[in-house]
């Protein structure tokens, strides 16, 4: 019994030397005030699995918000080894937002964001994507990755008249999304 638990011992700790775990942060989020945090998880040597969470409850002055919260998990496929170099991915994606007042005058693959300015729209997402992405080692422990995904976003939402209050417009609106799903450069350390 006791020869067991010390092999038992000795497997998790080679296991845990070899990489498995990293935890991050999305440096492009946090310039936006976006608290997130991601792991990832090493599932065999090309493999691993990245799940991030980020939220966003602040209000901004004349009702300003991008209220959201999001959860992204994707599966990673390495070219040379996890944890190093090139990587490419799938992902999916699901949350909620509250966002109103913001100035976005433009469009992006047949989204007005204009729209966004003197409304307030409340609603739920979900979506699917690809990704490609670069992981630098920095030192042993500390690295930074960037990554792009592009993909499907379907989301139902309900459009406000004005940013705090307001006569509802429109009803749970559906609306289908093409373009970037994924933008990131994480800071990252790797157990």
């Amino acid at each position: 019994m006791k020869w067991s638990v010390y092999l038992l011992f000795l497997l998790i700790s080679v296991s845990l030397s070899a990489q498995n775990v990293a935890v991050k942060t999305n440096l492009l989020y946090d310039v936006t005030t976006t608290v997130n945090l991601g792991a990832e998880v090493g599932l065999s040597p090309k493999w691993t699995l990245d799940v991030s969470a980020n939220v966003n409850p602040w209000t901004f002055g004349e009702n300003k918000k991008w209220k959201h919260w999001l959860v992204q998990p994707e599966l990673r496929y390495w070219l040379c080894e996890r944890f190093n170099g090139h990587f490419v991915g799938a992902h999916l994606l699901g949350g909620v937002y509250n966002l109103s007042n913001i100035d976005l005058d433009f469009k992006l693959f047949g989204t007005d964001f204009g729209q966004l300015k003197g409304h307030r729209f409340e609603g739920w997402m979900a979506g699917v994507g690809l990704a490609y992405g670069y992981h630098w080692m920095l030192s042993r422990r500390w690295s930074l990755e960037g990554v792009i995904g592009l993909g499907y976003v379907y989301s139902r939402a309900d459009k406000y008249l004005c940013p705090r209050c307001g006569e509802q417009l429109e009803d749970n609106e559906p609306h289908h999304y093409i373009g970037p799903t994924k933008a990131a450069l994480n800071l990252i350390y790797v157990f």
